[in-house]
């Protein structure tokens, strides 16, 4: 049955590799709790306690807007396939921009992507792992590059103006920061 751990094993960062999609929760202090579905090749272990997420660019930007307002996060991952696992690491986390030191290190660990917009990077303090009997199993057919292909076809002034336009405030009208110099 479940475990918790106080960091990422290695064996732990196996299945993380070998996943699909995660799942982000994080929720500012007041308003709304917000539970983000991440998909691509865009999470990296950094080391047994610290983990990067590339944030691309969506049609919103609740865990930006929350994270500046809390910097608590959690990311769960659900074993769709194999043997049936939930893990979920539990944690600090702040926000990278472009601006920001830090930010073109991280990136150069994952594939370059026009639609970059943050990194995310947390420390994780708690690693806890359950059983995961009732979650489905699904068979993953490819990944969807709509979002990539937008982005490129887009550019990076059109999609910083995408930015303004859509990702600056969050449902609740808390702000993002993220064309803040």
């Amino acid at each position: 049955m479940g475990k918790k751990l106080n960091f990422i094993t290695t064996e732990l960062q196996e299945f993380i590799e070998n996943q699909k999609i995660f799942f982000v929760g994080t929720a500012a202090t007041d308003g709304r709790v917000n539970i983000s579905p991440k998909g691509t090749d865009s999470f990296r272990v950094i080391n047994k306690n610290k983990i990067v997420w590339l944030n691309l660019t969506g049609s919103g930007n609740e865990t930006g807007a929350h994270l500046l307002k809390n910097t608590r996060m959690t990311i769960m991952f659900c074993a769709f396939e194999g043997k049936t696992m939930i893990l979920r690491l539990y944690g600090e986390a702040k926000i990278l921009h472009k601006r920001d030191d830090g930010f073109s290190q991280f990136l150069s660990l994952f594939t370059e992507n026009v639609g970059a917009r943050q990194i995310i990077e947390m420390e994780v303090d708690l690693v806890q792992t359950s059983c995961g009997f009732a979650v489905p199993f699904m068979n993953f057919k490819e990944e969807r590059t709509t979002l990539n292909n937008w982005a490129v076809k887009q550019g990076e002034d059109i999609i910083e103006e995408y930015w303004k336009n859509r990702n600056t405030q969050s449902i609740d009208g808390f702000e993002t920061n993220i064309l803040e110099d």
